[in-house]
């Protein structure tokens, strides 16, 4: 019974996002005409990550409800694979990009919004749609890791993973520097090359440390060794 109201709430969250994401490529914005056009911002990347991710849960609701009770062992199998897809995607990008995109946009915007969201933004974005991409991302993800258990990676693996990413789109932001002589974000403006690198650095080792909450907060809502594989529990 307790299946019903998470696969619920997982078309929920993902008819959330697809609205989120609609509406924001439907703003007619400055920044979305130059060079990268919204790729070059990590917060539209992680609507998309996350977009895809609750996509792959309700895949994998809708999979393991047509497989249950079937004995075809090839689409269990199949349903297996899935659920670990599901699994590394939350461990690797959703859970540690999601968490930095909101941790990291209300500190900055806190201590100076024009260093990460200048207010110039207001007139183009509703209020509702900026905390449905700053905000909203942090509670979802986390009533997502509440309701199932997900199996994690090896550690080394899994920041692999995450480090290939954040240096992926640390040279990303670079190389959208070099072809329009613009940094991405107002705050690399503010600071020179060597606070620039410290910065970089230290949004690396965040995000690192992100994935091993994620990890440590996985491991404390489910106790693993009284639980069954995750593929039961879908």
């Amino acid at each position: 019974m307790a299946l019903v109201p998470c696969q619920v709430l997982r078309v929920a969250i993902l008819l959330s996002y697809c609205s989120i994401l609609c509406n924001y490529k439907a703003i007619e914005m400055p920044s979305h005409q130059t060079y990268g056009g919204s790729w070059k911002f990590l917060t539209f990347i992680d609507l998309v990550i996350q977009a895809v991710f609750f996509g792959i849960c309700v895949l994998t609701d809708l999979s393991s409800l047509l497989t249950r009770g079937s004995g075809n062992q090839e689409q269990e199998r199949q349903l297996k694979k899935l659920i670990s897809l599901r699994d590394w995607m939350l461990a690797v990008l959703a859970f540690p990009v999601g968490v930095f995109v909101v941790v990291l946009f209300w500190i900055i915007y806190a201590y100076d919004r024009e260093m990460i969201y200048p207010k110039l933004l207001d007139n183009f974005i509703p209020g509702w749609l900026n905390h449905g991409m700053h905000t909203t991302v942090l509670p979802f993800i986390l009533i997502e890791m509440r309701t199932s258990h997900h199996a994690y990676p090896s550690r080394s693996s899994g920041l692999a993973a995450i480090c290939t990413f954040s240096v992926a789109y640390i040279l990303w932001v670079c190389w959208v520097h070099h072809v329009t002589g613009m940094w991405v974000y107002p705050l690399l403006e503010h600071i020179g090359p060597g606070a620039r690198i410290l910065f970089f650095g230290s949004t690396t080792i965040l995000m690192n440390f992100l994935y091993l909450l994620g990890e440590v907060l996985n491991s404390y809502i489910w106790d693993t060794q009284r639980k069954p594989p995750s593929w039961q529990d879908t």
